[in-house]
């Protein structure tokens, strides 16, 4: 199948800043389940692959439909770098169209997620990838207190300022075949994605896991 589609969860069992945060309970689930949940209901994926060094029984009651494991290898554990494991996996996995998620994003939507996703099967003769964004306009410093998009003396309101863009991490979409020309996720000819700030909280410290826990109560 020429255009088939496959998620990669990519999931490492230890993280330093929130200890095993993949697998912390959010508002009675874990938080991986968020994400897999998003992904399963997803009418253009059609398998996800979990590369992940975390215990098995953590995914006991998961369902397991079009779910496959790759256990991680030892020299992929611990901070690696992301595009070392989607290679790792593409090795392993066939398929032509791959879209990377991390469980660190509880709150993106299924109909973003499959809206990017048609999105990118309709311009991928344009883009090689797409990766989601949240636009940023504030007043921004760097840290030797000199402003970097604003003018102190000409302090413009923040709608007025012009977009950054933050990649959020939420997703990447990209073909095989632009992933190994590029040895990675973002191609050479890449186009952002905006999505909501709301979708992209990302679990990266503890005060996080608190803020998703209400969120996630909300979504």
């Amino acid at each position: 199948m020429i255009n088939k589609v496959i998620a990669i969860l990519p999931m490492r069992f230890g993280s330093k800043r929130v200890k095993n945060k993949n697998v912390r309970k959010i508002n009675n689930k874990l938080l991986f389940e968020y994400i897999l949940n998003t992904l399963q209901k997803s009418k253009h994926i059609d398998e996800i692959v979990i590369n992940t060094d975390i215990p098995k029984y953590f995914f006991k009651n998961i369902k397991r439909q079009n779910v496959t494991f790759i256990d991680r290898k030892n020299k992929l554990r611990g901070n690696c770098s992301m595009n070392e494991v989607i290679k790792d996996t593409l090795n392993q996995v066939q398929g032509h169209i791959f879209i990377q998620t991390h469980a660190t994003n509880p709150l993106l939507n299924c109909e973003t997620l499959d809206k990017a996703i048609a999105y990118f099967k309709k311009n991928k003769k344009k883009y090689d990838s797409i990766f989601s964004v949240t636009r940023l306009q504030k007043r921004l410093w760097n840290n030797n207190t000199k402003p970097i998009n604003h003018k102190i003396k000409d302090i413009p309101t923040t709608q007025n300022l012009s977009k950054i863009y933050e990649e959020n991490s939420c997703f990447y979409i990209f073909t095989r075949k632009s992933f190994i020309y590029n040895n990675n996720r973002i191609g050479k000819i890449p186009k952002m994605y905006e999505i909501s700030k709301f979708e992209s909280h990302d679990i990266d410290v503890e005060e996080d896991i608190n803020i998703a826990d209400i969120m996630t109560r909300l979504k």
